[in-house]
């Protein structure tokens, strides 16, 4: 049976947004849970597939996928590699970036004045874009990346605190898909 949220839940995943969880905004988590009902997954499941949309569920979020050409398989390789990146920075920033996490731009800039390590990863962020010449205009880029693909939401406006969705778990998944053999685990890249 199709629910009374098929056009929201449609008008949200097609715009390459996620359902998660822990979103803040009730209509999100209103949303994840009709979804999260196994019936209802697979009756939508069924329902948007017969207009070439794929009903995905991760791990505490949901999105569509759909058959790529490979000139989009080339784009999605290239953005994966940004979100990796990325990710990577915020890892540096700090090892207990994962999903729940809360941070503030300041947060970030203040670190980024002890930290050489993350110096030095920011400024490898300058080929996805992040070439501003502050600190607080580089990070608010990078936030802005993130936020717009839905991995990280702004939480509070008043002390600029944002919080990580369980979206993000759809990036750690494809880092965990990554098979480096043994035997060139320990190469150092030239």
């Amino acid at each position: 049976m199709i629910t009374k949220y098929t056009s929201e839940i449609f008008d949200v995943l097609r715009k390459g947004q996620f359902i998660c969880s822990n979103s803040p905004d009730d209509d999100i988590q209103k949303l994840y849970k009709v979804l999260e009902d196994d019936e209802t997954f697979e009756d939508l499941y069924e329902y948007f597939y017969q207009i070439n949309y794929i009903l995905e569920q991760g791990n505490e979020y949901f999105y569509f996928s759909r058959i790529e050409n490979n000139a989009d398989l080339d784009r999605k390789l290239e953005k994966a590699f940004n979100w990796i990146d990325i990710l990577d920075f915020f890892k540096t920033f700090d090892s207990s970036f994962d999903v729940g996490f809360r941070f503030s731009p300041s947060d970030i800039v203040n670190q980024l004045k002890n930290n050489a390590d993350l110096k030095t990863k920011l400024e490898q962020l300058k080929k996805i874009g992040v070439d501003k010449k502050s600190y607080s205009d580089r990070i608010k880029k990078i936030i802005e990346k993130l936020e717009k693909d839905n991995f990280i939401t702004l939480e509070n406006e008043i002390s600029e605190t944002y919080k990580v969705l369980t979206s993000l778990n759809y990036l750690k998944d494809i880092i965990t898909t990554i098979n480096i053999p043994e035997e060139i685990e320990n190469e150092i890249p030239e």
